[in-house]
């Protein structure tokens, strides 16, 4: 067999989701170590693109595209289609014929560690997608295989199917559903209390003695003298 395609996982509940769209990557960036997609994986679209919803996972080997045709079908509104390459770096799975059929479905953006083509069509489509840049060469339908739904690999951070993906200007970011809420009433609590801080900066406030840097410095000089 070789194709393998498994259930679509459960999605993430709806006011989840609408609290992932509000949080930044890079506040969460704070707490959280494990789970940040490589930085060569960013938004091909302008502006400050922000996607949040549940995780469906493809495995898609070198220039073969075929399982990604059929399985487009299958996606939901809120989904977020990761798709792991296994390695490949030179050929597109991605372009326009593939993005209007995505678009289609209400699927809220892919996810792609690999390149992407046609990018004047991937703007017209409007789908988010973070990919490694761009390609000429695409793939083919060689019907050589591919997994649905399985345990995948992108940019270095392990993805499972229905995990929480929340991808913006900064990057991408993947969450098991058991941790997603608390990092972000977290990082939304932070986000808040951005704004007063910036002025009380501007106003004349010490950066390292708000963050508590300088207390840092100055306890290590007085140990050393």
């Amino acid at each position: 067999m070789r194709y393998t395609i498994k259930d679509m996982p459960p999605q993430l509940p709806s006011a989840l989701v609408e609290k992932l769209q509000r949080v930044e990557t890079a506040t969460v960036g704070h707490k959280r170590q494990l789970g940040f997609v490589d930085r060569g994986i960013q938004c091909l679209l302008g502006g400050h693109r922000r996607i949040a919803g549940t995780a469906v996972t493809l495995a898609l080997p070198g220039q073969d595209s075929t399982l990604l045709h059929h399985v487009i079908q299958f996606l939901r509104p809120g989904d977020v289609l990761v798709i792991d390459r296994l390695g490949d770096t030179k050929h597109a799975c991605l372009g326009g014929g593939v993005a209007v059929a995505i678009k289609a479905t209400g699927c809220a953006g892919v996810i792609l560690d690999g390149p992407a083509t046609d990018l004047p069509e991937i703007e017209l489509y409007d789908l988010p997608v973070w990919s490694r840049g761009l390609a000429p060469i695409t793939t083919r339908l060689y019907d050589v295989g591919g997994a649905f739904n399985v345990d995948v690999c992108c940019g270095g951070a392990v993805v499972h199917p229905g995990d929480a993906i929340v991808a913006d200007f900064s990057g991408v970011l993947v969450m098991p559903p058991d941790e997603a809420e608390a990092d972000a009433d977290w990082a939304l609590g932070k986000q808040a209390a951005e704004p007063a801080s910036h002025e009380a900066i501007k106003a004349g406030a010490k950066l390292g003695e708000r963050t508590g840097a300088s207390k840092m410095v100055e306890a290590d000089q007085k140990a050393s003298t």
